[in-house]
């Protein structure tokens, strides 16, 4: 049995997902420091403190407190540009870049009998 979850840990797959978890992690730490660091001051520093946390509004006597889940959605967003602008379009252009000629397409003539 001892064997056996041997095998299983020493798979490939099963070392490629750790590692992809270890870098994910990583990786997410910078960017929460981007954006944590460099964007939200960014946007302070145009249009004021970015925090969200104290606002809240009343309705029948119970208070919403929705300033966290702003602040979070702020993040998110911001996050999400981040990755994008910051990884994903470069990625894309230098994967096009350095992307090989696929074969030219067949051309195509019409049949005289349709």
């Amino acid at each position: 049995m001892l064997k056996g979850f041997g095998r299983f840990l020493m798979r490939g797959n099963v070392i490629d997902l750790a590692v992809a978890v270890v870098i994910g992690a990583a990786f997410g730490a910078v960017v929460a420091a981007l954006v944590k660091d460099l964007l939200t001051p960014l946007i302070a520093a145009a249009v004021g403190k970015p925090d969200f946390s104290t606002l809240a509004f009343t309705l029948h006597g119970s208070r919403f407190a929705i300033g966290d889940f702003t602040n979070a959605v702020t993040s998110l967003v911001l996050i999400a540009v981040a990755i994008y602008f910051f990884v994903v379009a470069p990625l894309n252009a230098v994967t096009e870049r350095f992307k090989k000629p696929g074969p030219e397409p067949v051309a195509m003539r019409e049949c005289p009998e349709c």
